[in-house]
């Protein structure tokens, strides 16, 4: 028989499945012997008042053996004679895009202007030896995207735009813990991250798509299609030219020709993608963003703050986590993406840039908790008012910061407390940011829109949470790769370019999505829309 519960457990309870297990057979009456296994279905920490607490759905079975899978298996099929689409972007969105391809009956093709996850490692690591970034292969391009190398974390508001539960679903069948199923803020870890991707590639091959890394697409091929029997329409893409990136040699030179409708899902960092585009006359616009810094605390003095208790997270919880939201001004000042037991790093894309990010292995174990806190910034909020003002206004804050932290990637730094009271920090504390720090006047030298509304903001939170403001946390800057600055206009019932039939502007960089799940769902539903035109046209 199988049944399940709610219930609400001391954490060294919710930790130890031994005494979970004798905890559910007293509280219920069952006999051990009889339960044959608990599998826990969702969990979440109630840490509101000074005795926490951990929720859970947890399915019994009285009985008998558990005999069902902990996941969802998806059948991939073989698709080598499939007609083939091809999907530039090898991140979240177009991972998914072509998993779900292969579901439909296609061939995907997959280009990638970085390098695999396990070459794509290399260059990470030599951005604090050498203090230079790699322009085609860093903590935002390469087999992954954005997401592979800053965090893993798969948590998302975006549940009406998909089946999120899916997306979860596809990532244990390829290696995730399937704690990703039951946690309410589910996490795989960096550190564990880029086998899951590999898996998912190898997926892709074994089903008989293509995946090509560093090759780079330069332009759409918009023309006739060949697959299609109605040739009344010239604005139609029906393909990419793109570039293989082989050192020592003229791109140009190793020119190739990928023929197929297209789903682009370049990530938000593409910028060469988004000047091509308004070059071309490919209807975009300006999107807003969000900028701010990296906020990095002591691992245990958020847990202090957030569990109410002068031992933080003891042996059982995990680190604690922190999410705050207020209005400045007219314009949202909030956290993001926060990272408990993790780093700061570098996520530049090119030369005369500082910028950061955050991460976090699967255990969350580094003595350090960070978030970005960002400003909310609007379209006309900048200079200008064509697609490209909000990219620039990104890049003019990343060559500032770059200027401030001495042509490096080092990165300046302010202690936060100092930061509120326009201070220069004499010192700074130790930090996870490998490439180093140098202490710079971050409230003197930001645009005084954001530093002002930051240190509004942290007056509020320092309030919401006492202990929080102090001169223990340092600001690292800058955060600016928050989303997309452009949006590349689609029909929203096709998912289609609104112009260019062919083309399916997908995921985060395309401006419909903010982070790995949802980049995910935005994926497959582009892989569906694009199944779904084809048909029609044969």
């Amino acid at each position: 028989m199988l049944q399940e519960i709610q219930l609400r457990v001391l954490p060294q309870v919710a930790a130890d499945s031994d005494r979970l297990r004798e905890y559910i057979a007293d509280e219920k009456g069952i006999a051990m012997s009889a339960l044959k296994g608990v599998r826990i279905l969702k969990r979440s920490v109630d840490a509101r008042q000074r005795t926490i607490y951990v929720n859970m759905k947890v399915r019994l079975y009285i009985n008998e053996l558990p005999t069902d899978d902990a996941y969802v298996h998806t059948e991939y099929p073989d698709v080598s004679d499939k007609p083939q689409v091809v999907v530039v972007g090898a991140g979240p969105g177009g991972l998914f895009a072509a998993l779900r391809l292969i579901e439909l009956g296609l061939r995907p093709i997959v280009l990638e202007r970085g390098k695999d996850v396990h070459e794509r490692k290399k260059d990470l690591a030599a951005i604090s030896r050498t203090q230079q970034v790699d322009g085609e292969s860093n903590y935002c391009f390469g087999e992954g995207g954005a997401g592979a190398y800053s965090d893993g974390k798969l948590y998302t508001r975006s549940k009406k735009r998909g089946n999120t539960e899916k997306i979860l679903n596809v990532f244990c069948q390829h290696g995730a813990s399937t704690a990703i199923l039951a946690d309410a803020h589910p996490h795989i870890g960096t550190d564990r991250l880029p086998q899951v991707i590999e898996a998912m590639r190898n997926t892709i091959i074994k089903s008989g798509g293509e995946v090509h890394f560093q090759t780079k697409m330069t332009r759409l091929i918009i023309g006739h299609s060949p697959w299609s029997i109605d040739h009344s329409s010239a604005d139609e893409v029906i393909g990419v030219m793109a570039e293989e990136i082989i050192s020592g040699q003229c791109p140009a030179a190793n020119e190739k020709e990928f023929f197929g409708p297209v789903i682009l899902a370049t990530g938000h960092s593409a910028r060469d993608v988004y000047r091509y585009l308004n070059e071309a006359k490919v209807e975009i616009e300006p999107k807003g963003i969000a900028v701010g810094v990296r906020l990095e605390h002591p691992s245990q003095l958020i847990d202090q703050i957030q569990y109410h208790r002068k031992e933080g997270r003891g042996q059982w919880l995990p680190a604690a986590e922190y999410s705050f939201v207020t209005q400045v001004d007219g314009r949202g000042v909030y956290s993001f993406c926060m990272c408990p037991g993790g780093f700061v790093i570098p996520a530049a894309t090119g030369p005369e840039q500082v910028v950061v990010n955050g991460m976090s292995p699967a255990n969350r174990g580094t003595q350090w908790s960070n978030s970005g806190m960002v400003v909310e910034i609007r379209p006309e909020d900048v200079e200008g008012d064509d697609a490209l003002c909000v990219m620039r206004y990104q890049e003019n804050l990343e060559r500032l910061c770059w200027q401030q932290a001495n042509m490096k990637q080092t990165a300046p730094s302010q202690r936060m407390a100092d930061f509120v009271n326009n201070r220069l920090s004499a010192d700074l504390p130790r930090s996870s940011y490998a490439p180093g720090l140098v202490a710079s006047p971050l409230h003197f030298w930001m645009p005084g829109s954001v530093a002002s509304r930051l240190q509004q903001g942290f007056r509020q939170f320092g309030r919401q949470a006492h202990g929080f403001l102090t001169n223990e946390a340092i600001l690292i800057g800058v955060e600016t790769r928050t989303s997309s600055p452009v949006r590349i206009i689609r029909n929203a019932e096709t998912l289609q370019h609104v112009r260019l039939q062919g083309l399916f502007p997908c995921g985060e960089g395309a401006g419909y999505a903010g982070g790995i799940v949802s980049a995910g769902v935005d994926g497959e539903r582009c892989a569906e829309m694009c199944a779904a035109w084809m048909d029609k046209k044969r």
